[in-house]
This record gives C-alpha cells, structure tokens and sequence, in this order.
C-alpha cells in the first residue's frame, strides 16, 4: 500500500489525501484552470480532478445522476465511446463533505481500436478508467475525479487481469485505493470556489 499525504487542490481551495509518488502535472505543462492533474511518476496513473458545470435536470436519484455521469463519460473519451465497457457503477459516500452529496462511481475500461495507433508498442492494451461524479446541485456544478490506468504490454501481470471474472490486477487494485482514500479525505475549504448558489 503506498503512504499518502494531505494534497491543497486549487490554491487549497480543496485538499484531500493523494499518493506520494505521484506529482502536479501542472508543474511540467500548462493545465486549464478547472483541473488539477497528478501523475505517478513511477507508472503511468493518474489522477485527475475537473470542475466542471453540472449536467442535467433538476433533482438527483440514480436515473438523472446515472444519465449525468454518461454525459461525462461521453464528453471524456469523445467519439470512442464504442470502445468503453462498464463494469460497475456504485454510489459513493464522501465522509468528510459536511452536505453529503450525491456521489457515484464508475469502473470502465477502454480498449483502442485495432489499427489506431501506430506505434503498438507504447499504446496501452486497454486503459482502465475510474470515475467518481460528485453532484453539487445548488452550486450548478459537478465534480469528476478520473483515475486514468493504462495497461501497456509488460507493465503488467496479463493473468492478473479479467475483470469479467473480478480480477482486477495490481494496477487497478492501487486506483481503487487511491480512489477510496480520496472518498475518506476530500474536503472543500473553500466553497467560493465553485462560484454563488
């Protein structure tokens, strides 16, 4: 398991608790300003934040939420939508967020059309993806924190992997860690943030 610590997100606007091996990308390239974006910089993980206007009609419950998250996984990985599976979607409880949102989370993978790339040997056989939609109604916002695990031939263990049978593999095992100790730790300091209710 690896050791985690206390991580300011905007300007410490947010922090909650990332893995230490993993570092700001924005210190290596430009980000937009609604993103934060951490890489492991012992793999090829990483962990994205976005901050992003909320999708939908009014209300909340598994129906409007579940289409929402759709919208955002669509808005993710564009025209390829086709070569996403999902495998699981669950809702999410965020301890440390006094108003207790409704939050989901989704585990997918996408895998790259044959014949995309042409270099084979630095794509990814499939990226595993999970999605955390935290819902803030009454700040028209939605917060989606993406953990993004590419699985590139001979960074992995192939027999370690299927997830139709449950077996998630080391990689994707530590994201869902990750995930679940952003779940037990974010907290939003400041709440100007996400702009006037």
């Amino acid at each position: 398991m690896s050791s985690h610590r206390s991580t300011p997100l905007y300007g410490g606007a947010m922090v909650c608790d990332l893995p230490e091996s993993f570092v700001d990308v924005s210190k290596l390239r430009e980000v937009p300003d609604n993103q934060e974006v951490w890489i492991d910089k012992n793999g090829f993980t990483s962990i994205i934040f976005d901050i992003t206007e909320r999708v939908g009609g009014p209300g909340s419950g598994p129906e409007i939420d579940g289409r929402a998250m759709t919208t955002h996984l669509e808005d993710m990985v564009g025209t390829d939508i086709d070569t996403v599976r999902i495998w699981n979607t669950a809702e999410t409880e965020f301890s440390r967020l006094e108003s207790k949102p409704p939050a989901y989370t989704l585990i997918a993978t996408q895998t790259p059309k044959v014949g995309q790339s042409r270099d084979r040997t630095s794509a990814p056989d499939f990226t595993a993806i999970i999605m955390t939609l935290v819902r803030l109604e009454s700040y028209k916002t939605d917060i989606l924190i993406t953990i993004n695990v590419p699985h590139i031939k001979g960074e992995y263990d192939e027999d370690q992997v299927d997830l139709e049978l449950g077996k998630q593999g080391k990689l994707i095992g530590d994201a869902v860690q990750h995930s679940a100790r952003i779940w037990e730790t974010l907290r939003i300091k400041d709440w100007g943030l996400f702009g006037g209710s």
